[in-house]
Protein backbone atom coordinates (compact mmCIF):
# COMPACT_ATOMS: atom_id res chain seq x y z
CA UNK A 1 0.00 0.00 0.00
CA UNK A 2 1.31 3.33 -0.80
CA UNK A 3 2.03 6.39 1.31
CA UNK A 4 1.64 8.80 -1.23
CA UNK A 5 -1.14 11.21 0.31
CA UNK A 6 -3.65 12.54 -2.11
CA UNK A 7 -3.86 16.03 -3.57
CA UNK A 8 -3.73 18.59 -0.64
CA UNK A 9 -7.17 20.23 -1.88
CA UNK A 10 -8.77 17.06 -1.40
CA UNK A 11 -7.45 16.69 2.78
CA UNK A 12 -8.35 20.71 2.60
CA UNK A 13 -11.81 20.14 1.34
CA UNK A 14 -11.91 16.82 3.89
CA UNK A 15 -10.84 18.82 7.16
CA UNK A 16 -13.30 21.68 6.25
CA UNK A 17 -16.31 18.62 6.16
CA UNK A 18 -14.92 17.22 8.92
CA UNK A 19 -14.82 20.29 10.87
CA UNK A 20 -18.44 21.64 10.24
CA UNK A 21 -19.63 17.78 9.61
CA UNK A 22 -21.59 19.45 6.92
CA UNK A 23 -20.67 19.40 2.86
CA UNK A 24 -22.36 22.95 2.12
CA UNK A 25 -21.01 24.61 5.21
CA UNK A 26 -17.72 23.61 3.96
CA UNK A 27 -18.25 24.41 0.82
CA UNK A 28 -18.90 28.25 1.42
CA UNK A 29 -16.08 28.13 3.99
CA UNK A 30 -13.66 27.22 0.89
CA UNK A 31 -16.05 29.55 -1.50
CA UNK A 32 -16.63 26.55 -4.08
CA UNK A 33 -19.68 24.59 -5.11
CA UNK A 34 -20.92 22.21 -2.89
CA UNK A 35 -20.19 19.60 -6.33
CA UNK A 36 -17.12 21.25 -6.61
CA UNK A 37 -16.30 20.14 -2.63
CA UNK A 38 -18.24 16.40 -3.18
CA UNK A 39 -15.57 15.32 -5.96
CA UNK A 40 -12.53 16.66 -3.84
CA UNK A 41 -13.92 13.92 -1.40
CA UNK A 42 -14.35 11.36 -3.44
CA UNK A 43 -11.06 11.75 -5.02
CA UNK A 44 -9.59 11.40 -1.36
CA UNK A 45 -11.79 8.33 -0.68
CA UNK A 46 -9.87 6.50 -4.11
CA UNK A 47 -6.92 7.86 -3.14
CA UNK A 48 -7.28 6.26 0.57
CA UNK A 49 -9.22 3.39 -1.00
CA UNK A 50 -12.14 3.38 0.99
CA UNK A 51 -15.18 6.36 2.10
CA UNK A 52 -14.51 8.34 4.91
CA UNK A 53 -18.02 9.71 5.11
CA UNK A 54 -21.54 8.13 5.15
CA UNK A 55 -23.67 10.05 3.18
CA UNK A 56 -27.01 10.27 5.09
CA UNK A 57 -30.82 11.91 3.67
CA UNK A 58 -29.30 15.01 5.10
CA UNK A 59 -26.35 14.64 6.68
CA UNK A 60 -22.98 13.44 6.51
CA UNK A 61 -20.85 11.56 9.23
CA UNK A 62 -17.33 10.22 9.71
CA UNK A 63 -16.51 6.67 8.94
CA UNK A 64 -14.16 5.21 11.29
CA UNK A 65 -11.25 5.63 8.20
CA UNK A 66 -12.77 9.19 7.96
CA UNK A 67 -12.20 9.39 12.56
CA UNK A 68 -8.70 8.30 11.77
CA UNK A 69 -8.16 10.95 9.46
CA UNK A 70 -9.61 14.57 11.11
CA UNK A 71 -7.60 14.71 13.56
CA UNK A 72 -4.36 14.51 12.01
CA UNK A 73 -5.73 16.11 9.14
CA UNK A 74 -7.01 19.30 11.29
CA UNK A 75 -3.94 19.69 13.22
CA UNK A 76 -1.48 19.38 9.96
CA UNK A 77 -3.60 22.58 8.60
CA UNK A 78 -3.22 24.33 12.14
CA UNK A 79 0.48 23.85 11.77
CA UNK A 80 0.60 24.68 7.89
CA UNK A 81 -1.45 28.14 8.46
CA UNK A 82 1.14 29.18 11.64
CA UNK A 83 3.96 28.08 10.12
CA UNK A 84 2.40 30.22 6.86
CA UNK A 85 1.96 33.42 9.01
CA UNK A 86 5.08 32.96 10.66
CA UNK A 87 7.28 32.80 7.42
CA UNK A 88 5.40 35.87 6.32
CA UNK A 89 5.67 37.50 9.67
CA UNK A 90 9.63 37.27 9.09
CA UNK A 91 9.35 39.29 5.38
CA UNK A 92 7.46 42.42 7.29
CA UNK A 93 10.07 44.85 8.15
CA UNK A 94 7.26 47.38 9.55
CA UNK A 95 4.94 45.78 11.48
CA UNK A 96 5.60 45.40 15.01
CA UNK A 97 3.55 43.80 17.62
CA UNK A 98 3.72 44.11 21.32
CA UNK A 99 2.89 42.82 24.30
CA UNK A 100 2.97 43.93 27.93
CA UNK A 101 0.93 44.10 31.29
CA UNK A 102 -1.55 46.70 31.70
CA UNK A 103 0.32 48.21 34.75
CA UNK A 104 3.54 48.76 32.66
CA UNK A 105 1.79 49.45 29.87
CA UNK A 106 -0.02 52.57 31.13
CA UNK A 107 2.55 53.88 33.66
CA UNK A 108 6.04 53.59 31.72
CA UNK A 109 5.42 52.30 28.28
CA UNK A 110 2.21 54.52 26.69
CA UNK A 111 3.29 57.77 27.75
CA UNK A 112 6.65 57.91 25.94
CA UNK A 113 5.33 55.97 22.94
CA UNK A 114 5.44 58.80 20.85
CA UNK A 115 9.39 59.04 21.08
CA UNK A 116 9.26 55.73 19.46
CA UNK A 117 7.27 56.65 17.17
CA UNK A 118 9.26 59.75 16.47
CA UNK A 119 12.27 58.35 15.79
CA UNK A 120 10.99 55.25 13.95
CA UNK A 121 8.11 56.70 11.58
CA UNK A 122 8.35 54.02 8.94
CA UNK A 123 7.53 51.09 12.04
CA UNK A 124 3.69 50.08 12.13
CA UNK A 125 3.79 49.88 16.28
CA UNK A 126 0.58 47.55 17.71
CA UNK A 127 0.33 47.31 21.36
CA UNK A 128 -1.47 44.76 23.02
CA UNK A 129 -1.93 45.35 26.97
CA UNK A 130 -2.49 42.03 28.44
CA UNK A 131 -1.61 39.84 31.63
CA UNK A 132 -1.93 37.00 30.07
CA UNK A 133 1.34 34.88 29.04
CA UNK A 134 0.62 35.38 24.89
CA UNK A 135 1.95 32.83 22.17
CA UNK A 136 4.13 34.22 20.31
CA UNK A 137 3.15 32.23 17.06
CA UNK A 138 -0.37 31.29 17.92
CA UNK A 139 -1.13 35.08 18.84
CA UNK A 140 1.42 36.53 15.82
CA UNK A 141 3.66 38.50 18.56
CA UNK A 142 6.76 39.76 17.83
CA UNK A 143 7.95 40.81 21.32
CA UNK A 144 6.80 40.56 24.55
CA UNK A 145 7.84 42.51 28.14
CA UNK A 146 7.80 39.90 30.83
CA UNK A 147 7.36 40.86 34.87
CA UNK A 148 8.79 38.03 37.17
CA UNK A 149 11.43 35.88 38.96
CA UNK A 150 11.36 32.68 36.21
CA UNK A 151 13.58 32.23 33.29
CA UNK A 152 12.48 31.88 29.56
CA UNK A 153 14.10 28.99 28.55
CA UNK A 154 14.15 28.68 24.77
CA UNK A 155 13.84 32.36 24.13
CA UNK A 156 15.50 35.76 23.37
CA UNK A 157 15.41 37.24 26.83
CA UNK A 158 17.33 40.48 28.06
CA UNK A 159 16.40 41.89 31.77
CA UNK A 160 15.20 45.89 31.52
CA UNK A 161 14.56 46.93 34.76
CA UNK A 162 15.63 45.31 38.19
CA UNK A 163 12.47 46.29 40.14
CA UNK A 164 12.92 47.89 43.74
CA UNK A 165 10.07 49.23 45.66
CA UNK A 166 10.14 51.80 48.28
CA UNK A 167 7.29 54.22 50.36
CA UNK A 168 6.07 57.37 48.03
CA UNK A 169 3.88 59.31 49.08
CA UNK A 170 1.84 62.51 47.10
CA UNK A 171 4.31 65.61 48.22
CA UNK A 172 1.40 67.11 50.64
CA UNK A 173 1.94 64.20 52.73
CA UNK A 174 5.73 63.56 52.96
CA UNK A 175 5.75 66.88 55.06
CA UNK A 176 4.19 64.92 58.43
CA UNK A 177 6.88 62.38 57.42
CA UNK A 178 10.28 62.61 59.77
CA UNK A 179 10.94 58.80 60.41
CA UNK A 180 9.46 55.62 59.10
CA UNK A 181 7.66 55.20 61.83
CA UNK A 182 5.30 58.48 60.69
CA UNK A 183 3.89 56.30 57.89
CA UNK A 184 1.99 54.13 60.41
CA UNK A 185 -0.34 57.47 60.42
CA UNK A 186 -0.97 56.89 57.08
CA UNK A 187 -3.90 54.74 55.51
CA UNK A 188 -1.61 51.92 53.42
CA UNK A 189 -2.12 51.31 49.82
CA UNK A 190 -1.16 47.82 49.11
CA UNK A 191 -0.57 46.39 45.56
CA UNK A 192 -1.87 42.53 45.81
CA UNK A 193 -0.60 41.88 41.77
CA UNK A 194 3.22 41.28 44.02
CA UNK A 195 2.19 38.85 46.18
CA UNK A 196 3.86 35.92 44.14
CA UNK A 197 6.69 37.24 44.92
CA UNK A 198 9.31 35.31 47.00
CA UNK A 199 10.75 36.50 49.51
CA UNK A 200 7.70 38.73 49.89
CA UNK A 201 7.79 42.17 49.27
CA UNK A 202 5.42 43.93 51.46
CA UNK A 203 4.38 46.81 54.02
CA UNK A 204 4.96 44.32 56.73
CA UNK A 205 8.66 43.17 54.95
CA UNK A 206 9.42 46.95 54.74
CA UNK A 207 8.40 47.91 58.22
CA UNK A 208 10.16 45.31 59.48
CA UNK A 209 13.37 46.45 57.52
CA UNK A 210 12.84 49.59 59.12
CA UNK A 211 12.46 48.49 62.43
CA UNK A 212 9.30 48.37 63.32
CA UNK A 213 7.31 45.86 65.12
CA UNK A 214 4.03 46.30 63.21
CA UNK A 215 1.29 44.40 62.72
CA UNK A 216 0.13 42.68 59.64
CA UNK A 217 -0.83 46.07 57.59
CA UNK A 218 -4.49 47.21 56.67
CA UNK A 219 -5.34 49.54 54.36
CA UNK A 220 -6.85 49.31 50.70
CA UNK A 221 -6.08 46.35 48.45
CA UNK A 222 -5.40 46.84 44.65
CA UNK A 223 -5.19 43.89 42.45
CA UNK A 224 -3.17 46.28 39.31
CA UNK A 225 -0.41 48.01 40.40
CA UNK A 226 -1.43 51.38 38.13
CA UNK A 227 -4.61 51.71 40.43
CA UNK A 228 -2.18 51.92 43.51
CA UNK A 229 0.06 54.63 41.94
CA UNK A 230 -3.36 56.78 41.03
CA UNK A 231 -4.47 56.42 44.34
CA UNK A 232 -1.37 58.01 46.11
CA UNK A 233 -0.95 60.40 43.37
CA UNK A 234 -4.60 61.43 44.27
CA UNK A 235 -3.23 61.44 48.10
CA UNK A 236 -5.16 58.61 49.77
CA UNK A 237 -2.45 57.06 51.45
CA UNK A 238 1.18 55.96 51.25
CA UNK A 239 2.16 53.16 48.34
CA UNK A 240 5.29 50.54 48.97
CA UNK A 241 5.98 52.29 45.27
CA UNK A 242 7.27 50.24 42.49
CA UNK A 243 10.12 52.08 40.55
CA UNK A 244 8.68 50.92 37.44
CA UNK A 245 5.37 51.82 37.76
CA UNK A 246 6.30 55.70 39.23
CA UNK A 247 9.54 57.05 37.68
CA UNK A 248 7.99 59.83 35.90
CA UNK A 249 5.48 61.19 38.70
CA UNK A 250 8.52 60.91 40.70
CA UNK A 251 10.57 63.10 38.28
CA UNK A 252 8.05 65.00 38.05
CA UNK A 253 7.51 65.70 41.71
CA UNK A 254 3.99 63.90 42.18
CA UNK A 255 5.27 61.22 44.42
CA UNK A 256 8.02 61.38 46.48
CA UNK A 257 10.16 58.85 48.09
CA UNK A 258 10.40 60.32 52.09
CA UNK A 259 12.92 57.82 53.13
CA UNK A 260 16.10 55.91 51.41
CA UNK A 261 15.28 52.25 52.58
CA UNK A 262 14.20 50.87 49.69
CA UNK A 263 13.62 47.02 49.07
CA UNK A 264 14.93 44.82 45.83
CA UNK A 265 11.99 42.73 44.12
CA UNK A 266 13.92 39.75 43.53
CA UNK A 267 11.91 40.09 39.87
CA UNK A 268 12.68 42.04 36.81
CA UNK A 269 11.05 43.09 33.68
CA UNK A 270 12.71 41.28 30.50
CA UNK A 271 12.49 41.68 26.92
CA UNK A 272 11.31 38.18 25.10
CA UNK A 273 10.83 36.99 21.81
CA UNK A 274 11.56 33.88 19.86
CA UNK A 275 15.27 33.95 19.27
CA UNK A 276 16.37 35.13 16.02
CA UNK A 277 13.63 37.62 16.32
CA UNK A 278 15.99 40.13 17.86
CA UNK A 279 17.48 40.52 14.84
CA UNK A 280 14.52 41.58 12.90
CA UNK A 281 15.06 45.56 12.26
CA UNK A 282 12.27 46.52 13.84
CA UNK A 283 12.49 44.36 16.67
CA UNK A 284 15.96 45.34 17.32
CA UNK A 285 15.27 49.02 17.22
CA UNK A 286 12.13 48.67 19.80
CA UNK A 287 14.89 46.97 21.89
CA UNK A 288 17.92 49.56 21.38
CA UNK A 289 14.87 52.53 22.43
CA UNK A 290 13.71 50.70 25.23
CA UNK A 291 17.13 50.03 26.75
CA UNK A 292 17.90 53.66 26.46
CA UNK A 293 15.24 54.88 28.04
CA UNK A 294 15.21 52.00 31.36
CA UNK A 295 18.60 54.18 31.80
CA UNK A 296 16.74 56.93 33.89
CA UNK A 297 15.30 54.25 36.27
CA UNK A 298 18.41 53.22 37.00
CA UNK A 299 19.53 56.74 37.82
CA UNK A 300 16.69 56.52 40.17
CA UNK A 301 18.80 54.34 42.31
CA UNK A 302 21.43 56.20 43.11
CA UNK A 303 21.74 56.89 46.96
CA UNK A 304 19.06 54.30 48.20
CA UNK A 305 19.89 51.70 50.76
CA UNK A 306 19.13 48.39 50.03
CA UNK A 307 19.34 45.77 53.01
CA UNK A 308 20.83 42.58 52.46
Amino acid sequence: MSDALPPLTALRAFDAAARHMSFAQAAEELNVTPAALSFQIKSLEQHLGRPVFRRLNRAVELTEAGRALAPGARDGFASLRTAWRTARRLSDTRTLVVTAGPGFTSKWLAPRLFLFVTENPDIELRLSASLRVMDFEQDEVDLAIRFGQSVDDGLFSRTIIEEWMTPMVAPHLAEGLSSPEDLLSLPLLHQDDTAFLTPRRDWPTWLKAAGLDAPEAAGTHFSQADHAVNAALAGAGALLGRVSMTEKHLREGRLVMPFPLTLWANAAYRIVCPVGNERRPQVSSFIDWVEREVVAIRDLATGRHFPE
